[in-house]
């Protein structure tokens, strides 16, 4: 209604009595084709360039006429020829039809394995590994805050999951210095963290 009365107020704004014509005759015409530009530009789900749902619209309109012409699916060729356009731009235009409406993600999946398998079940979810990868990228930077030994003993400690007893009979350290030795590492790795995110 709203479209329709805004096309009545532009035929008033442009009607010329001075043209000898009723002035219905003028203000239906303009009142369509506002009409038509509203559902051509706000109708589809996802949008689409001007040209292409035009396209899209005379694409879908040929394939009825030429199914019932030959009583058969025509082919993308005989449609570009009927149209006057290329094979790919039938493509685009019948793979951009497919944004005229939203499909629900409760929908039924089509071709899915499971019988009651949703759109939802096959969209992906969050990937943790890039958090993961982002994470260790940080602490190889924050790592270069301490020497190779004291790096050496954090690995063991936190990604070989060694004891402190553990880690000095292999390095040949008492527990106690190892203990110190995480400690102290730690604190420069903090620091180490509170710096870059200072100067981030």
């Amino acid at each position: 209604m709203q479209v329709a009365a805004l096309g009545l107020i532009k035929a008033i704004d442009r009607f010329d009595p001075a043209r000898d014509i009723a002035f219905s005759s003028y203000a239906v015409p303009t009142i369509l084709g506002e009409l038509k530009r509203h559902f051509r530009d706000r109708t589809w789900a996802v949008r689409v360039p001007r040209d292409l749902q035009e396209l899209s619209l005379k694409v879908d309109r040929t394939l009825g006429e030429l199914s019932r012409e030959s009583h058969r699916q025509p082919s993308v060729d005989e449609l570009a020829e009927r149209l006057g356009v290329s094979e790919e731009e039938v493509l685009e235009a019948m793979q951009a039809s497919s944004a005229y409406r939203a499909t629900s993600f409760d929908a039924p999946r089509q071709g899915g394995e499971d019988e009651g398998e949703a759109l939802a079940d096959a969209v992906g979810g969050d990937d943790e590994g890039f958090g993961l990868a982002e994470d260790r990228a940080t602490l190889d930077r924050l790592l270069l805050a301490v020497g190779p030994r004291e790096r050496e003993v954090l690995r063991l400690r936190f990604g070989e999951d060694m004891t402190q007893a553990e880690i000095g009979e292999r390095i040949g350290v008492s527990q106690m210095q190892i203990s110190r030795l995480i400690r102290q590492s730690l604190a420069r790795l903090r620091e180490a963290a509170r710096t870059e995110v200072g100067n981030g």
